[in-house]
């Protein structure tokens, strides 16, 4: 593996921070969330028309850039830093290789080119508390997850020939109370013939309480990190179309697949936001004095930024190698999952001690230190925590095995 990133990939890193720096400072970011989509919708505009990230890893032939994750991850490394308020992550790094690996061809040159211009958002909605077990980062995604014949989650009942409806109820759908295409996952075939299936809904971008399809309401809920909006979903016979083929066992091989590019761009997005906090808290701690002199010049402080420092390389390093496996098809290794879990652990210390080294300011409402420590913390409920991606990873490799006897472990 060459670590070193390309003149491209450089170009592409410098180009986001470049224009994050001037349009999205921590005012513009309160200043979005308050709307009612919840974003920047002017930001969003510039990063799909100028740079085209919507598309960043989609193939060309879609309308998109023909990068891969590895450029994708250098993008949300940036966007991590600004904690960033646009639907990237569900539109491109969710429901875009959903719709490319699953849909039919029709599918795919209808709804990819409009996302990698960013003309619609979408988001992938799926019953749960957690998106980590659905990608299959925090255990095996053929559990009850999205209920079961009649055990709740949402349930699909053909109508017609190719019709579908969808009916139920699905909580905490990143940006799903703004975006243009939904991706639903529901049951069909009752007790009988069970099976998970992905289906297209097309909605308006209309407020927050509105929808354009027939049946379905979409209300925004309150959400501890309100830079990663989320929603409530309620479908009452809301049509919908089957994406791709009646396959349960490829829908869940796809959403496992699209875990492991997730769990990367991930990564690299708390990456990026424990390295902002920690060069905004360095540079405080140079500047409050105590005792007649910088804070920053304690010893005890500066053991615990080294500790920070220590954490953010590693974590980075973690990430850039979980892309690039990405990108090379290395999944039995499940690193997307591993990288993941030592980000969120060295973005939740970096805010810690930028709270903490902040002072009497750090935990107020008004400074942005708070606004890392909630990423941290809801990226964990969503898709963690560390010690259960850990200990999947630990299962798959099969570290539990039989070499285990309770008391020692053979070596």
């Amino acid at each position: 593996m060459d670590a070193r990133l390309s003149a491209e990939q450089e170009e592409i890193r410098r180009t986001v921070r470049e224009l994050l720096i001037k349009r999205c400072g921590p005012e513009e970011v309160r200043a979005a969330v308050a709307t009612a989509d919840g974003y920047d919708r002017g930001l969003w505009t510039v990063l799909a028309e100028q740079l085209g990230l919507p598309g960043l890893a989609l193939p060309e032939a879609y309308g998109g850039v023909g990068c891969s994750m590895t450029e994708l991850a250098l993008v949300g490394e940036e966007l991590g830093r600004a904690l960033a308020p646009v639907p990237l992550l569900s539109t491109a790094v969710l429901v875009a290789p959903l719709v490319l690996a699953l849909g039919d061809e029709r599918q795919r040159r209808e709804l990819l080119p409009r996302i990698a211009s960013g003309e619609v958002t979408a988001a992938l909605a799926v019953p749960g508390t957690g998106l980590g077990a659905v990608l299959g980062l925090t255990g095996d995604n053929r559990g009850a997850w999205a209920g079961g014949g009649r055990a709740g989650g949402v349930q699909a009942r053909r109508v017609g020939g190719d019709g579908w409806r969808l009916y139920g109820e699905v909580g905490q759908v990143l940006g799903g109370h703004s975006a243009e295409v939904l991706l639903v996952a529901a049951h069909a075939g009752g007790y009988a013939r069970s099976r998970t299936l992905l289906f297209v809904v097309r909605a308006s971008s209309a407020s927050a309480s509105m929808a354009s399809a027939a049946g379905l309401v979409r209300v925004r809920q309150t959400a501890l990190d309100e830079t990663r909006p989320m929603a409530r979903l309620e479908l009452r016979d809301v049509e919908a179309e089957l994406l791709g083929e009646d396959r349960g066992g490829g829908v869940l091989s796809a959403l496992a697949g699209v875990g492991d590019g997730a769990a990367a761009v991930l990564a690299a997005e708390a990456v990026g936001a424990a390295d902002r906090v920690l060069e905004r808290t360095v540079a405080y701690v140079r500047q409050r004095e105590q005792f007649g002199r910088p804070i920053g010049s304690f010893q005890a402080v500066k053991h615990r930024l080294a500790d920070v420092y220590v954490g953010v390389r590693a974590a980075r390093s973690a990430a850039y190698y979980a892309a690039w496996a990405t990108v090379r098809g290395v999944r039995g290794e499940r690193v997307g999952a591993l990288a993941l879990a030592q980000a969120l652990e060295a973005l939740r210390l970096a805010a810690a001690e930028g709270i903490q080294l902040h002072g009497g300011i750090g935990f107020t409402w008004e400074h942005e230190a708070q606004l890392y420590f909630k990423r941290a913390a809801q990226d964990e409920l969503l898709f963690g925590p560390a010690h259960r991606l850990r200990g999947c990873t630990a299962e798959a490799a099969g570290v539990f095995g039989a070499e285990f006897d309770g008391e020692e472990v053979r070596h």
